[in-house]
């Protein structure tokens, strides 16, 4: 493929640029994973707490920080994934639709790493990630694609076409709940950081923590604000792919929200139970999006992997 293009980065198309974004998200949200299911604290997290990771559990054994970290980086995953199915199955194909999808949803996403001025903790990766991410970014959208002439195409059964369309709000309806609850923790994660339920399962109050070292809230605080934004952004892709992009025959659509959506529910419903925050009120967002998904998925499948009977024509 490169040889097609050449080796000169100014020669690229858009769509590389927005590919490598994605590419780049989900290399960093795994490396995210393998930290947190690792070593948990790197060498500036130590630095800025002033505490090793035996001593933060000797101050509160609950205080698991794979709980935020993980859910981060299965969002990043998602984030990843969609911009990957975007870059590919859209804007590659020239669908100025696509590109709008993944310029709102970056606009939301990119700005996040502002959080640390409300946080006070600035988190070097996040901080490298976003600096060598953001030029592609802005590659990828700088132009708008030419728009591929349509021919319509036969919807198919008229009982398989309203099925997907059941399915369609089902997954616009979970897009939106999506963001809603990435802005509140947004807000939480820049405000009071814990929920009731939180400090329920900590066994200790906000007080408590900040007695045991004034630094531990707000280094909670941003990867509680971070995941926060990263759920928008992330958001907003599920939701205008969902409502632009759903059409007979675009197999590309249905496994890239498949494969998004796992990646951002299966790792948050798995941490909670190995670290056992099983409480059902603060997990009943993920239950609810998981069935919501899933059951909007089964009934658009028939109809979005159809085998297309129309392409577009450039």
């Amino acid at each position: 493929m490169l040889r097609d293009v050449g080796r000169d980065p100014r020669r690229w198309p858009a769509w590389w640029w927005a590919l490598l974004v994605g590419l780049g998200m989900t290399g960093a949200g795994l490396g995210a994973a393998a930290i947190t299911l690792g070593p948990v604290l790197l060498w500036y997290d130590r630095d800025y707490l002033g505490m090793t990771l035996h001593e933060l559990h000797a101050a509160n054994h609950h205080l698991v920080l794979q709980h935020d970290r993980i859910t981060m980086a299965g969002t990043m995953v998602a984030i990843g994934v969609l911009y990957t199915g975007l870059a590919v199955g859209g804007i590659r194909r020239g669908w100025p639709w696509a590109r709008e999808v993944y310029l709102l949803s970056g606009a939301i996403g990119f700005p996040t790493l502002l959080y640390f001025l409300a946080t006070g903790f600035v988190e070097p990766l996040h901080t490298a990630t976003t600096i060598a991410l953001f030029p592609m970014f802005v590659a990828a959208v700088r132009r708008t694609p030419h728009t591929p002439r349509w021919r319509p195409a036969p919807e198919g059964p008229e009982p398989e076409r309203r099925r997907a369309l059941v399915g369609q709000l089902l997954l616009i309806v979970t897009g939106a709940g999506l963001f809603v609850g990435g802005a509140v923790i947004s807000v939480v994660g820049l405000t009071g950081v814990f929920v009731p339920t939180d400090l329920a399962f900590l066994g200790a109050s906000t007080q408590t923590l900040e007695t045991a070292n004034p630094r531990l809230v707000p280094f909670v605080a941003h990867d509680r604000a971070g995941f926060g934004g990263a759920l928008m952004a992330a958001a907003v892709a599920i939701i205008l792919l969902s409502a632009w992009g759903w059409r007979q025959g675009e197999a590309w659509v249905f496994w890239t929200l498949a494969a998004a959506e796992a990646a951002g529910f299966l790792p948050a419903a798995v941490v909670h139970g190995a670290i056992h925050y099983t409480d059902f009120l603060h997990l009943a967002p993920v239950y609810f999006g998981i069935v919501m998904t899933g059951t909007g998925l089964l009934l658009a499948r028939p109809y979005l992997c159809a085998k297309a009977q129309a392409r577009p024509r450039d």
